[in-house]
């Protein structure tokens, strides 16, 4: 069993986030344990890395022996976990009035508990070794309301979530953030585009920015607030919407009645 310098676990890595994720921090030098559910999607995407070293860890982290045993594997392979990445998440009903007890259960389990089970798995590791990083992918629907009950509501648990972590762990020299994405351009919204060619931009225009995010920016940021020089950024909880959560200006020129 080797030690190696730098090693990241990521969850929902075959999809476009994640692998972004992975393929940046790769590039920056670390050793990277891909977790997802799907199997064949990660294979797939593990087919096409250039740097470093890639654990294949199929991993379901809604079930708590898959993520036990996940970990497991990545610290008998690596020997360490410098950084966890909770991105793995999902939608379902997009009100409360369509929202099934089923839904609910669903979208808390996979979006607040599976980042749970998987905090849990690193939290004594990491105090063992002497610290680490948790970077939980939360959004803005944990901020605000933008349609998906079950799954924001989720986001909001996990971003409370960032908090306790920071204040109960920093003592032991771990550090807990949480990145908060508005719209990414994923194959998500490439799909909704298919029935509506027209739904990315009229989703673009309540930016301020006139934007929206890329997963390549979402790897970026968790790329930077890793590093070391990073180490008072605790309990952080960083937006990433081109200004969505600050306002609107469409909605600001309506009340001042004025363009602004």
């Amino acid at each position: 069993m080797a030690e190696l310098s730098k090693v990241a676990v990521i969850t929902g890595a075959a999809g476009d986030i994640g692998w972004e994720i992975c393929t940046r921090l790769l590039d920056v030098g670390y050793h990277v344990a891909a977790a997802d559910v799907n199997e064949d999607a990660l294979e797939q995407r593990i087919s096409t890395a250039k740097n470093g070293q890639v654990l294949k860890l199929v991993m379901d982290i809604t079930d708590i022996t898959s993520v036990e045993a996940g970990f497991a594997q990545a610290l008998e392979k690596f020997g360490r976990i410098d950084l966890l990445v909770n991105n793995a998440g999902g939608i379902s009903s997009a009100t409360l009035a369509k929202t099934s007890e089923a839904d609910w259960l669903g979208d808390i389990d996979l979006n607040l508990n599976g980042p749970w089970r998987c905090i849990n798995a690193v939290r004594q590791p990491m105090i063992d070794q002497g610290g680490g990083t948790i970077i939980n992918i939360a959004s803005v629907n944990g901020i605000g309301v933008f349609g998906h009950p079950g799954y924001s509501s989720a986001k909001a648990g996990l971003i409370h979530l960032t908090r306790f972590m920071a204040v109960e762990f920093g003592k032991h020299d771990i550090r807990s953030l949480a990145i908060c994405p508005g719209s990414v351009r994923t194959q998500a919204w490439k799909e909704r585009a298919e029935t509506n060619p027209e739904i990315l931009q009229q989703v673009v225009d309540w930016y301020p920015s006139r934007d929206i995010c890329n997963p390549q920016d979402i790897a970026a940021m968790v790329a930077a607030m890793a590093q070391p020089e990073m180490r008072m950024a605790n309990g952080s909880i960083i937006t990433m919407d081109g200004g969505l959560t600050a306002g609107t200006d469409r909605l600001a020129s309506q009340f001042a009645g004025e363009a602004v």
